[in-house]
């Protein structure tokens, strides 16, 4: 990453002007109206604007609660997943009463109950490479918030191929981050995410947010820069994040910029390709080790009940331990394990028998077992989660 040069500057409107504002939506929006920079131009060109906001989680959350409320025209949002209650504590665009319902469907009726004004189109389901450069096209603008890889480098490479500009943020624990990315932009400050991430980081090494958490309120940050970029690149207005990346630390309350160049090695973006296979959900070597040696959470009680000597390895984090775990279990976390520094607290004598969450790290840590000379071990299918849910149902879920 380094200095893209003096191409610095407002970018020409996204949006062409609506026709005209109602009496009320000159109300509504006049504090946007005595803004010289956004002035009735600028509003009626948010009327006009169509934004496609992938995931109403922690970031779409008040991305697509500020763009209602400024008068964005349209809104699709893409949201395949049901509201849990781990989501309250930083997806505020639902509430109590929607633990349950759709998370497209909840986060619409609060849209529409901030801003009547707004069309808001509903693509519930998983985003996937069949129909997204079809999908992207009937939008001006792309907003992604996902927390996968998969999902972001599929964003990107259907977001070029639709000639679309898009907001990218991400969020983990204490720190955010935010761009902008359009290949085809008209500047020539052309760049998309494969510039600043040629290639996703290897299975296990970046955490998600269910595995590694994130402070609730920083959402509030990240997705807040997202829908000011979306504002400023629908007006022509300020100089967006285009080549530059935004990092925001949360506990020592600093926002720095990176700039970004054009990566001269990438390879031009011509089609989409699988993108769970490449990122990896869990490395070859994992995926290798677990063929044959992985129990269900059922299985596993069948054998503590009818008396099998095990040892029952807990391979996340001590955080996680304190929250809930197995009972009879060793807390020896997994980056003990990949070291070599926690194989010696593995007894021999009995199967081993690895957990964590849900699955994935504990498979990482089952090929190390493995390469160490434990051929007996196994892990849990689906972690501590699945055995809260179907063997224990009074241990909490997180």
């Amino acid at each position: 990453m380094s200095s893209q040069g003096s191409l610095t500057g407002s970018l020409p409107p996204l949006v062409e002007p609506a026709a005209e504002l109602s009496n009320e939506e000159v109300a509504r929006y006049s504090r946007h109206l005595i803004i010289p920079d956004v002035g009735m131009d600028g509003q009626k060109r948010l009327k006009n604007a169509k934004v496609l906001v992938i995931g109403a989680g922690g970031l779409g959350s008040p991305t697509l609660l500020y763009l209602a409320a400024a008068g964005v025209g349209t809104i699709g949002i893409v949201e395949f997943d049901i509201v849990d209650e781990s989501n309250l504590q930083r997806q505020v665009i639902h509430g109590q009463s929607d633990i349950g319902r759709p998370k497209a469907e909840s986060a619409r009726d609060s849209i529409l109950e901030i801003n009547p004004y707004v069309t808001v189109n509903l693509h519930d389901e998983r985003l996937e490479p069949e129909g997204a450069v079809e999908l992207f096209s009937q939008y001006d603008l792309i907003l992604d918030g996902t927390d996968n890889f998969a999902t972001r480098y599929l964003v990107n490479d259907a977001a070029v191929l639709a000639h679309k500009p898009y907001v990218w943020g991400s969020i983990y624990r204490f720190e955010g981050q935010a761009s902008v990315f359009w290949e085809d932009a008209p500047d020539g400050r052309g760049i998309n995410y494969r510039d600043l991430y040629p290639q996703a980081p290897p299975p296990g090494m970046v955490p998600s947010c269910a595995e590694g958490g994130v402070l609730g309120i920083l959402c509030a940050s990240i997705g807040s820069i997202m829908g000011t970029e979306a504002i400023k690149l629908i007006c022509g207005i300020g100089e967006p994040l285009l080549g530059r990346l935004m990092v925001y630390d949360a506990l020592d309350m600093t926002y720095r910029t990176i700039k970004i160049r054009k990566d001269p090695e990438g390879e031009r973006i011509a089609g989409l390709i699988d993108y769970d296979d490449f990122c990896g959900v869990v490395s070859s070597e994992a995926s290798d080790a677990a063929a044959g040696s992985t129990l269900t959470a059922v299985e596993l009680k069948q054998k503590i009940d009818a008396g099998e000597k095990l040892a029952i390895i807990d391979v996340r984090e001590p955080v996680e331990w304190d929250i809930v775990r197995i009972d009879g279990a060793t807390l020896i976390p997994k980056g003990e394990i990949l070291s070599g520094e926690g194989l010696a607290k593995v007894p021999q004598d009995r199967p081993t028998v690895l957990y964590c969450k849900t699955g994935i790290r504990s498979a990482e840590a089952l090929a190390a077992l493995k390469r160490a000379g434990f051929a007996d071990a196994t892990h849990l299918q689906g972690g501590v989660t699945a055995w809260a849910n179907q063997v224990d149902k009074t241990l909490p879920v997180y």
